[in-house]
């Protein structure tokens, strides 16, 4: 169609299918080619297939289209997908841009671009549904027939009063099944207990409001109560979905990234992964001092190195095993910082039986290589006792992170491992110093 210049045909493409297949089908476009598909939309459609292009990509495309149209484009976009876009671009690109766009889009763009990254303020949208308390049901329909293009989502209408303070909230379901009653204003209408986020509240703390009340959508305000926007539900699933990969690099020890992995540089990979690489290095070579510290013991029953690895193994696993668990449990909101005792009670039963097992095993395997029944008895008693350690410092520790106001994320798996590897081999030798005399 591009070759043959079917203007009609483009037409019908762009405005026939859902926007993400007509996006998804343009995959194998060059970005010109794609630019040049977008010309045959209507602007708000073009927006909206543009959306579902991925960011590298919109970047890559307006940084070689004219300021002129890259304008036209991102004054349709949504205000925070618009806010986002602009903060990717160079600023010698933004410098052109910003001025041919209409003065109240000029400035939300910069108000939302003030509020710190990471924030309620610059996750939320300034397109939002406000109407005053006094209107009738009769009158809000009327408003909104005339604005609900420019908005982001009708779900729920903000309703305030002369001086932009939230006053309440009225859904959109309320207000169609209050049809029969057009008289009725929406201030008598409207629920006044409005669940809210601050403009400078962290994000993952709004998503987890939005998620314990199930909303849609969450209006954000100042310390004055002024109604400065909304956060949707697509962008709290975006905070989600980003948060708990953050967890999951940590639990990994590796510090998150900034960037896609694919898109990261090498010099910066290597350093985010160098950076707990090396201190785990350093927790390592305590294990080998602590070897080292105990050589004279290990040189004379020399059957109990073979089991050294079995030993810090079990230990190191059990303790990730729980860290990875209680962290989990943390970042869902399950287990609070007064949760500890009921926490420890239930990981030392859970390390109890699962001790008992793993110790029945190594001390059949032990009656094999010890000298003794009696020297078999090490192993079984010391897996009991490093499982155990394991299990409840990995509970302890991230709760302990939380305590302190850290990301118990940060008490990641090898980290675990690491102190419990040297626990494991002092308790390994301190058990077969008593056992074996």
């Amino acid at each position: 169609m591009l070759a043959l210049d079917q203007e009609s045909e483009l037409q019908e493409f762009c405005t026939a299918l859902n926007p993400g297949r007509t996006a998804e089908f343009m995959e194998g476009l060059d970005d010109s080619d794609v630019w040049r598909v977008l010309q045959f939309a209507q602007s708000d459609r073009r927006a909206e297939i543009f959306g579902h292009f991925d960011e590298e990509r919109q970047l890559a495309m307006l940084a070689c289209e004219p300021p002129v149209e890259t304008a036209k484009l991102i004054e349709e976009i949504p205000a925070d997908d618009r806010v986002d876009l602009i903060q990717g671009l160079p600023t010698e690109t933004v410098d052109e841009i910003l001025p041919l766009l209409p003065v109240s889009e000029r400035r939300d763009i910069e108000r939302l671009r003030s509020y710190p990254e990471g924030t309620a303020g610059a996750l939320m949208t300034t397109e939002v549904a406000k109407l005053a308390e006094k209107l009738t049901v009769g009158q809000a329909f009327d408003e909104l027939a005339g604005i609900a293009r420019s908005l982001e989502t009708i779900y729920y209408l903000y309703i305030v009063d002369d001086h932009n303070l939230l006053r309440g909230i009225v859904s959109t379901r309320q207000l169609v099944s209050s049809l029969n009653d057009r008289s009725l204003t929406l201030g008598e209408l409207m629920e006044t207990d409005v669940v809210t986020a601050l403009a400078g509240e962290d994000q993952e703390s709004v998503a987890e409001t939005v998620e314990r009340f199930n909303l849609l959508a969450i209006p954000v305000i100042d310390s004055g109560r002024q109604m400065l926007g909304i956060i949707t539900h697509d962008d709290v699933i975006d905070v989600v979905r980003e948060e708990l990969t953050e967890d999951a690099q940590r639990i990994a020890a590796v510090e998150p990234f900034d960037d896609d992995f694919l898109r990261i540089g090498l010099a910066v990979l290597s350093y985010k992964r160098g950076l707990w690489l090396t201190i785990l290095f350093f927790a390592a070579l305590l294990t080998a001092f602590a070897l080292r510290h105990y050589e004279d013991e290990l040189a004379v029953h020399a059957w109990l190195v073979w089991f050294i690895p079995l030993i810090i193994s079990s230990g190191g696993n059990s303790g990730s095993q729980s860290a990875t668990l209680v962290i989990t449990a943390m970042t869902g909101g399950e287990v609070e910082l007064t949760d500890l005792p009921k926490v420890l009670g239930r990981e030392l039963g859970v390390s109890l039986m699962l001790g008992g097992f793993l110790s029945a095993i190594g001390f059949f395997v032990a009656l094999f290589v010890a000298p003794s029944a009696v020297a078999a008895l090490v192993i079984p008693l010391t897996l009991l006792s490093v499982i155990v350690c394991g299990c409840l410092c990995g509970v302890t520790l991230p709760i302990l992170f939380k305590r302190l106001g850290l990301d118990p994320a940060l008490m990641s798996n090898p980290f675990v491992a690491g102190i419990v590897d040297i626990l494991g081999i002092v308790i390994y030798i301190n058990v077969a110093r008593i056992v074996l005399g």
